[in-house]
């Protein structure tokens, strides 16, 4: 005679999983480019989903979007992404009324409301203004994961300790993996690199590199001859010179650029193309960008 009770009691109980379910609906973050991501998953918690914009092989510099990229940032709880010098696809459809006040740019002081009326050309000054590739710079990564922590603490129903907890052990991570990486990139320290354009540039000022010369200021824009026969001198002059190549960028500049002249090469990606998302991608990226810059030593070089 108790079953009927039984079978009421489990439907209750269902309902309440139901309704506890949608009122703890999982948390959707957006974010622009995979380092962002890394960066993300490893403060978000494990009910908060996340996912970038520009895919493999893609630049943000020059990125079009998607009708359903579009959808994603429609019902994206909040959206992540380093501000208007870096991804300028973004700039005017974050900068209205739809999105803004979900939107965190991560450079700070960058997105700014004024800048509405502001061409996405005009925006994007590689070279005239702050370099916008500061997820390379491991301290600057930190600050950038107390951002995300802030504004994912904002949001309903998140486990604000927890994202406190996981931004500790983020620091603590990073701080680590800079140590370790400081140390196996000694005796790189001597070597003349050269990159495309000056997304290398945080990364070789932090580890004291002796990056000496640069493609490319702006990679929407062809380098003129005057600068490229500045860096083809540099190239001759420099102690065993390696370029670091990209692979969203085309790499037959190098080749022109290159003939006849003793340089090694080595390929980096600033956006992470190759590591997996998870709590400790941020720290396989990094260890990723060191092991392309030993494959420049001599002894290990590709000519």
């Amino acid at each position: 005679m108790r079953a009927p009770g039984k079978a009421l009691s489990m439907a209750l109980g269902a309902s309440i999983l139901l309704v506890s379910g949608a009122l703890h609906a999982e948390t959707r973050i957006v974010t622009s480019i995979k380092p962002v991501e890394l960066i993300v998953r490893a403060i978000a918690t494990d009910d908060m989903s996340a996912t970038s914009l520009v895919p493999a092989g893609s630049s943000p510099h020059n990125y079009s979007m998607k009708p359903s990229q579009r959808r994603a940032l429609e019902s994206a709880d909040v959206i992540f992404w380093v501000g208007p010098e870096m991804e300028t696809f973004l700039n005017r459809l974050l900068s209205g009324q739809e999105f803004s006040s979900r939107s965190v740019a991560l450079m700070a002081g960058e997105h700014e409301a004024n800048k509405n009326e502001q061409s996405d050309q005009d925006a994007h000054n590689h070279g005239d203004g702050e370099d916008p590739h500061i997820w390379l710079d491991p301290e600057l990564a930190i600050e950038m994961a107390e951002t995300i922590r802030d504004a994912l603490a904002r949001l309903d129903g998140v486990n604000a300790p927890a994202l406190e907890q996981n931004v500790q052990q983020f620091k603590a991570s990073v701080r680590e993996t800079d140590s370790a990486i400081r140390a196996k990139l000694t005796p790189a320290h001597d070597i003349s690199l050269f990159s495309y354009h000056s997304a290398f540039t945080r990364f070789a000022d932090h580890y004291d590199l002796k990056l000496e010369g640069v493609l490319t200021l702006n990679p929407e824009l062809s380098p003129g001859a005057r600068h490229i026969a500045e860096v083809q001198d540099k190239l001759r002059k420099g102690r065993h010179p390696c370029l670091l190549t990209e692979p969203q960028f085309n790499q037959r500049w190098w080749e022109s650029i290159t003939q006849n002249l003793d340089v090694t090469f080595s390929t980096w990606d600033p956006l992470a193309t190759e590591i997996k998302v998870t709590a400790d991608g941020y720290n396989n990226f990094q260890h990723s960008i060191a092991d392309a810059v030993l494959k420049c030593l001599p002894e290990d070089a590709q000519h």
